[in-house]
């Protein structure tokens, strides 16, 4: 038998699981979720890739999300172009020449090509570097996808589809985001006929 949870812990986890029905029970949402993952399978069924940033947390999120892509997910599949700005020498590079606004948009710069899809995640949506990223992607003919949190911020709107997790901190609007990531993966292995 399972020990009872600590009275001081049980609403950590029921304030986690209120965050998640309500984004079930949010009809836009959930047709968001759909669309980006649409979007994203049409970037890979074309032949290109899907490069994914984000912050703190965030960053470490879109180094998973690219690697679920690019090794495997529940089954064996053949692997599926994603690249995560994650790398140091980049970041501090781009930092220490340009300043950290334009860590993410000088990587999408290098690496962005039309038909491409960027995956922007952050939890404010306020982010300097996230909101040049988007604006780079633009430039050059990407299709892009927002995660974010706390009503949007600054990037609500600016993507050609976003996803807005509710919860009041970083930590709740992440566990969002982690479970919208795994989702996207199941659903864009199926929409390419991989599972």
């Amino acid at each position: 038998m399972t020990p009872p949870l600590p009275p001081d812990l049980r609403p950590s986890l029921l304030r986690a699981r209120a965050n998640l029905d309500a984004f079930m029970a949010d009809a836009p949402s959930v047709e968001a979720l759909h669309h980006a993952c649409q979007v994203l399978a049409l970037a890979l069924r074309q032949g290109n890739k899907v490069l994914v940033c984000g912050n703190g947390g965030s960053n470490a999120d879109a180094g998973h999300f690219a690697e679920e892509l690019t090794a495997r997910f529940r089954a064996d599949r053949p692997a599926l172009a994603a690249v995560a700005c994650t790398d140091a020498g980049h970041i501090t590079c781009a930092a220490n020449d340009f300043g950290f606004d334009r860590v993410f948009s000088r990587w999408v710069e290098a690496l962005g090509k039309p038909g491409d899809a960027l995956v922007v995640l952050s939890t404010s949506g306020n982010s300097a570097n996230i909101l040049l990223a988007l604006e780079a992607a633009h430039a050059r003919g990407l299709r892009t996808v927002a995660l974010l949190g706390r009503g949007g911020g600054r990037a609500a709107g600016l993507a050609h589809a976003q996803i807005v997790a509710p919860g009041d901190t970083a930590d709740r609007v992440q566990e969002i985001h982690h479970l919208v990531l795994h989702v996207w993966v199941e659903g864009i292995e199926k929409a390419l006929g991989l599972a």
